[in-house]
């Protein structure tokens, strides 16, 4: 079956329109002049920033459009504070730079596979999709090389990509000898020594400000971008330093401000109002669709039969039905429901009926116990998605594909590969994995691990007068709604269109960086008695760009 692409996409790129140029002549004779409203004087207030230094994870760094590279990292949110900070005794600031504007990064030539460590993402207009930059420009492997070309700090800016909270304190984070095991290759090329550890880095520079942000963001980001299928756990509240959030997170602002340094915390945003989990509709078969719309009545044909089944087990809510005239739901593998794998087997071997239907399929009749183990098997935990349920971003690519391990398995099963193709495609005849699907019950788990981790760090920086709180959750949850005031422009987190949000649907485009920078001067200013906002010294977020255009390389 052909992907069915469903997700309608279009850039709206904000384009920057010059005013006209004033009448040279004064129309009128009584026309007023112009008032020039002269500002304040800037000033730094009680806080130093001689020395800033940047603790975090990929906002920190610049992350974008699911990958780092140069122009990303000179739009980081701590680079435009800097360059702010300049103006009121700032220092000089440094970041370890990547080689290139491909994005991603490789290790002796061969590019390191993963989520973040490729190449960056564009936006096609063809599909109106976001794609690999490589679908424009070609193969090419990032210059930007673990065993060529790593850098020597110190760094201002240590934003690391993919940091947890406990990773901050982990000194093998850098050691290139644990690559691909414990070691983060983005921390590896700006690490000080192989038994580093990025709080170590950032003391050893002693601050006299730093910003400390995100921090938890990756705890619980991990095991959202993977479904909550377990191969990314939730970091827990409770432990030690470097196991725990809590006692991690206490430590690492003890540790900041142990030598006087002042600095700003950031609380952790609710993922599920990012684009990642809010794009792809739950119900997204359309039955317009040419690959799939055709084949609606043999598809509620076959799922009749399990229909059946699921009303005579009690279970009716199970039932898997597509619509001729509306969009369909996918079919889903939900953990939390009761698995009626052997029920379903057996009701189906005890029907007088079942054998006529497998005939249907060009199969023999004596295929109808093998069928009906096959049925349990697949739809013992299986139901259509609802709108509680969020499917991830990367989901879009696959539905309607055919699964190329479900078509073996399904042959090993005596199946023919026509027909083990049939019945496996991914969220129509084949239940979605876990991993594409959030349920509420995991986003549930989401929430209150995030609740919990703000509370902690509300009570911290309360307890802290060094420290001030930069409210991230709030900020994410008015773009998420009715889009957050920036400058002259209104920032949603609509993927693509709403300027706030990269084409990975996590991190911030650089206009979306600007106004975060802007939102932890006005936090200065509340609370170290700066006046960046009063003097006219916030950053103007339309200098900045929403997207990268493929020829930047």
């Amino acid at each position: 079956m052909k992907n069915i692409k469903y997700i309608s996409l279009f850039l709206g790129l904000i384009a920057l329109v010059g005013c006209n140029e004033p009448e040279d002549v004064l129309k009128g004779t009584n026309a007023e002049p112009e008032v020039v409203v002269e500002l304040p004087a800037l000033t730094a207030g009680s806080a130093d920033f001689s020395n800033y230094v940047a603790l975090g994870a990929s906002f920190t760094a610049g992350f974008t459009d699911s990958a780092l590279f140069i122009a990303a990292q000179e739009n980081s949110f701590p680079n435009i504070l800097s360059k702010q900070f300049a103006h009121a005794g700032g220092g000089a600031f440094t970041q370890p730079l990547m080689n290139d504007n491909l994005g991603g990064i490789a290790a002796g030539g061969v590019q390191i596979p993963g989520a973040s460590t490729g190449p960056r993402l564009v936006f096609d207009f063809e599909t109106s999709l976001p794609t690999p930059i490589t679908e424009f420009i070609g193969p090419a492997i990032s210059s930007t090389d673990l065993f060529v070309n790593n850098l020597t700090g110190p760094f201002s800016n240590m934003g690391v990509p993919g940091a947890k909270s406990f990773h901050l304190l982990f000194d093998g984070y850098g050691n290139i000898a644990n690559l691909g095991v414990s070691a983060n290759p983005y921390f590896i090329r700006m690490a000080s020594s192989s038994s580093a550890t990025m709080l170590g880095d950032a003391m050893s520079q002693n601050p006299t400000f730093f910003t400390l942000s995100e921090i938890g963001g990756n705890d619980v980001l991990g095991y959202a971008t993977s479904g909550g299928d377990g191969s990314n756990l939730i970091t827990p509240s409770a432990g030690a330093p470097g196991v725990g959030f809590d006692a991690t997170f206490q430590f690492l602002v003890t540790s900041l401000t142990s030598g006087g340094a002042k600095g700003l915390v950031t609380n952790v945003p609710y993922i599920t109002d990012l684009p990642h989990f809010t794009t792809v509709p739950y119900a997204p078969l359309s039955p317009l669709n040419p690959a799939f719309g055709p084949q609606i009545p043999t598809l509620n044909g076959i799922f009749g039969q399990l229909n059946q089944v699921f009303e005579f087990l009690g279970v009716p809510e199970r039932a898997i039905v597509f619509s001729e005239t509306a969009a369909s739901p996918v079919v889903i593998k939900d953990e939390t429901l009761t698995n009626l794998s052997v029920q379903i087997t057996g009701v189906l071997n005890a029907s007088p009926t079942f054998p006529a239907f497998v005939q249907s399929f060009g199969l023999p009749a004596a295929a109808a116990p093998s069928v009906a183990n096959l049925f349990g098997i697949i739809y013992g935990q299986t139901r259509q998605s609802t709108e509680d349920d969020m499917l991830v971003l990367p989901s879009s690519a696959v539905i309607g594909t055919v699964n190329t391990d479900s078509v073996t398995f399904l042959m090993s099963q005596g199946l023919p590969q026509a027909l083990a193709g049939q019945f496996s495609a991914e969220g129509i005849t084949l239940p979605l994995a876990d991993k594409w699907v959030l349920l509420p019950s995991e986003q549930e788990e989401i929430k209150d691990a995030t609740d919990a981790y703000n509370t902690t760090i509300e009570n911290v920086a309360n307890a802290n007068d060094n420290i001030a709180l930069v409210d991230l959750n709030n900020i994410l949850s008015i773009a998420a709604s009715t889009g957050f005031p920036s400058g002259e422009f209104t920032l949603t987190t609509n993927l693509v269109t709403g300027g706030a949000v990269g084409l990975d649907g996590i991190h911030l485009t650089a206009r979306g960086y600007a106004t975060m920078a802007n939102e932890f001067l006005k936090v200065i200013d509340a609370n170290f008695g700066s006046n960046f906002e009063a003097s006219g010294n916030l950053v103007n977020p339309g200098d900045f760009p929403t997207n990268y255009s493929p020829t930047l390389q």
